[in-house]
């Protein structure tokens, strides 16, 4: 049984207004419940006051780039495991390599293709709770099985 896509919060983080309605709009139509942030000061100061399940992260921003803004996030415990896709204009090894570094789970070429944003918000939230259910499944075998019933006498 999978969760609804209206379950999910996830935080597009553009400088871009344009931009960053656009991938709004995309995901909404989705279903997700869609929250916007035009700067890496504003999208860690969501972070830590609001739910986040997932980020869409531009690279080229004023002030905070998306590499900045993805270690902050990474240093937060509120934020340190939500998946970062990052949004990027350049599609070479460089920038790729120096986003894993920085901590982003996935990549996205502008301009956004939609198929290519779904299907890597679908499998970065399936990671999510693929996670929760191992978690969930460790918890049970730490507690142990239940305490056994004591037999009562058969006549």
């Amino acid at each position: 049984m999978s969760t609804p896509a209206s379950q999910y919060v996830l935080l597009v983080v553009d400088d871009d207004a344009a931009s960053r309605d656009i991938a709004a709009r995309l995901l909404e139509r989705e279903g997700y419940t869609v929250r916007q942030a035009e700067s890496g000061l504003a999208c860690i100061e969501l972070v830590q006051h609001e739910r986040v399940d997932l980020v869409l992260l531009d690279v080229m921003m004023p002030g905070m780039d998306g590499f900045d803004v993805c270690t902050a996030l990474r240093a937060l415990d509120a934020a340190r495991h939500i998946p970062i896709i990052l949004l990027t204009a350049k599609d070479d090894t460089d920038t790729r390599l120096e986003g894993m570094h920085h901590g982003v789970s996935e990549f996205l070429t502008k301009p956004i293709n939609r198929h290519e944003l779904y299907a890597r918000v679908r499998a970065q939230l399936h990671i999510i709770a693929l996670a929760q259910q191992l978690e969930t499944i460790e918890q049970n075998l730490k507690s142990g099985p239940p305490p056994k019933q004591p037999s009562s006498p058969t006549r």
